[in-house]
């Protein structure tokens, strides 16, 4: 799946250079969990990780790349419950059940230069700093910032690739997020644009912004800082307002430090805070609330597999969760998790 990371980053910036023809490059991954959570129930509304005091599947993920001269193509497919209705609406219509596998990337690049890359189809969305395969996060629990921002845009792309240090992205997209088609009236309604910023060795940032009609405006920074060998601190900030009336939407903010104790055991922290602006709820969060949650995990590795014990503790300004008569409501929530992720 490492490889996968490079490509949508490689698309991303577009920094991809003329190429050879390859042979069909094969990747993907493989995850399943157990969750505890403290309150006896489902308690903490992020996406994945959702059954509660169950051994429970994530996915499998498996993914193609082939690359033609200077054109080349990507295409990602997922079954089970992280790749599938928890991650995406279905597309064709039927419900979560008779929904066998969801397509999470499909799209083709055309490098006009070595410094202009064209990208069209349906692509992971280039808005914030976790991502749904399990490979490429510290933690396998989610932020509020994931769950409830984009997770997939289709539409069409160009990256300009000023130097090794400044990239710029700009498309036009599909009206409304994680969908493969757009309302006909609609179409390409939303606008999209990124600015890659590579300002030293070890440090990188993205500025994201998307905008339209029924998708609202998001702004989004992610960053991350290579400290030393060992130590590495993340960011991401978003504000995303829905369209229409009213003040609804989100913002907010989190940390990512993480420590290479050895090259197969590391540890990291996610500190978030998450405000649901007032007219509304969020997924996870009642209306003008916020919440702070505390993300501990561990990662032991060997190989292509990782194992990620993990707890959380999640505490808000309200009442948001529920105790362990699952009744009375309360301000806070806490889970124990073990994950097993597998890479090739």
């Amino acid at each position: 799946m490492k490889k996968v990371i490079i490509i949508l980053a490689l698309a991303l910036t577009g920094n991809m250079t003329f190429a050879q023809d390859t042979p069909l490059e094969i990747s993907g991954s493989a995850d399943l969990y157990y969750k505890y959570d403290f309150a006896k129930t489902a308690n903490i509304g992020t996406s994945f990780a959702s059954d509660q005091n169950s051994l429970s599947l994530g996915m499998i993920d498996i993914a193609l790349k082939k690359t033609t001269g200077k054109a080349s193509f990507v295409g990602e497919l997922s079954f089970g419950p992280r790749g599938q209705y928890q991650s995406i609406l279905n597309g064709d219509g039927a419900d979560a059940d008779g929904n066998t596998f969801n397509i999470q990337n499909l799209y083709v690049n055309y490098a006009v230069s070595d410094k202009l890359t064209l990208t069209a189809g349906f692509m992971g969305t280039f808005v914030g700093y976790e991502v749904i395969s399990p490979l490429a996060n510290f933690h396998y629990s989610t932020s509020y910032l994931f769950t409830n921002g984009p997770f997939q845009n289709a539409g069409v792309k160009a990256n300009y690739a000023f130097s090794d240090k400044v990239g710029l992205m700009v498309g036009a997209f599909n009206n409304e997020w994680n969908v493969y088609s757009a309302e006909p009236l609609r179409g390409l309604n939303a606008i999209g644009a990124q600015l890659s910023l590579a300002p030293a060795e070890g440090v990188s940032a993205y500025i994201n912004f998307m905008d339209g009609a029924d998708s609202g405006t998001i702004i989004d920074l992610t960053a991350t800082f290579a400290l030393s060998d060992k130590f590495t601190l993340g960011l991401n900030a978003a504000d995303w307002t829905a369209p229409g009336s009213g003040d609804v939407g989100y913002t907010g903010v989190a940390l990512y430090p993480s420590v290479s104790v050895t090259d197969n055991f590391g540890l990291g922290l996610r500190a978030e805070y998450f405000k649901a602006k007032k007219d509304d709820s969020m997924i996870g969060l009642t209306a003008d609330n916020s919440v702070t949650a505390l993300t501990l995990s561990a990662n032991l590795k060997a190989g292509g597999f990782t194992f990620i014990p993990e707890f959380r503790l999640d505490s808000a300004k309200n009442n948001n969760f529920v105790k362990s008569d699952m009744i009375t409501p309360t301000k806070s929530a806490s889970q124990f998790s073990v994950a097993c992720v597998y890479g090739f």
